[in-house]
């Protein structure tokens, strides 16, 4: 099998110089997929007619810095044994479509690493070949938060979450002052390659005032921000010196597209002028096609107006 295979990709190049008249085309160049979806590739050839599946061959291969192969199909027989192991169980050629010269090359379960160039090689009486590209993102769509005070009216607000590429991160006041050179940004990887971003900021004498921190992912121009609330009242939250994770109030709502989704955390007893300014926290995601300083910025005026 691996001998017929050489002999067809052999033959592939020779061919081309050959014979103009049988070309694959691919519809689309640049396929972009969030991790753990599924995607459809397709490049199309010409049948002329009924196809003939037995003179039929089809190739996907994936061009690292070894050629992976991630489907083969040669004169109408399956070769599942030659695939490689990364994604076995996780591809299908939808043989339906073949009949009108589409093949279409399912990838399920997206992981990171298979972003990169496809081949989709076809040999029907001539040959040839397309490149295709493929994108994998993760965006950094859920933000974890922790408010803690560390005493002397000192407090430390964390930000922390995961996704792909690596994004960066930007802190403000309620009054849209920019804090960033002020935080601590740090960045993990893991085996799943998912960049785990943790951002704190330390700030002192703030009470009853609001933060955002923003995740800016560049390359595929979206930011999610979150918004952090202090509170100096005792009676509502009891400080530890242990580092306990608090939540003074946070009361979260995520904004996808104009559908607002509200989820009560915790709700603390604060003062009446407190309430008002805490009453809309959020965790926003945008999508943005120019630069990340595109971002919403809403100061506790811009909050009491919406209440209204």
């Amino acid at each position: 099998m691996m001998e017929k295979l050489l002999l067809l990709h052999i033959f592939l190049f020779c061919w081309r110089s050959l014979n103009a008249l049988f070309t694959v085309e691919a519809p689309k160049s640049l396929y972009t997929a969030e991790l753990g979806s599924n995607v459809t590739m397709e490049c199309v050839f010409p049948v002329n007619g009924k196809l003939k599946f037995r003179d039929l061959s089809v190739i996907w291969e994936k061009k690292d810095e070894v050629r992976k192969d991630v489907y083969i199909l040669l004169k109408g027989k399956e070769d599942s044994g030659s695939q490689h192991s990364d994604f076995q169980g996780r591809i299908k050629l939808l043989k339906e479509n073949l009949d009108f010269g589409q093949s279409l090359l399912q990838i399920s379960n997206v992981k990171l690493r298979d972003a990169g160039l496809y081949h989709c090689l076809i040999e029907y009486g001539g040959a040839d070949y397309k490149t295709i590209n493929l994108k994998v993102q993760a965006p950094y769509r859920t933000i974890t938060q922790e408010v803690v005070s560390t005493g002397d009216k000192e407090w430390k607000l964390t930000c922390q979450s995961e996704g792909y590429p690596k994004a960066e991160v930007m802190w403000q006041n309620g009054e849209c002052q920019d804090l960033t050179d002020k935080a601590n940004t740090s960045y993990e990887t893991g085996s799943d390659q998912l960049y785990r971003v943790t951002s704190t900021l330390t700030v002192k004498n703030r009470t009853c005032e609001n933060f955002r921190c923003i995740f800016w992912n560049k390359e595929i121009q979206e930011n999610t921000s979150a918004n952090l609330y202090i509170l100096d009242s005792a009676d509502d939250v009891l400080w530890t010196e242990s580092r306990r994770f608090v939540w003074p109030v946070l009361i979260v709502s995520a904004l996808v597209g104009s559908v607002p989704i509200t989820v009560c955390i915790r709700k603390a007893r604060a003062s009446k002028d407190c309430r008002t300014r805490m009453a809309k926290s959020s965790i926003h995601i945008t999508k943005l096609s120019k630069d990340k300083g595109a971002h919403d910025c809403r100061g506790p005026s811009f909050e009491d107006a919406e209440l209204k």
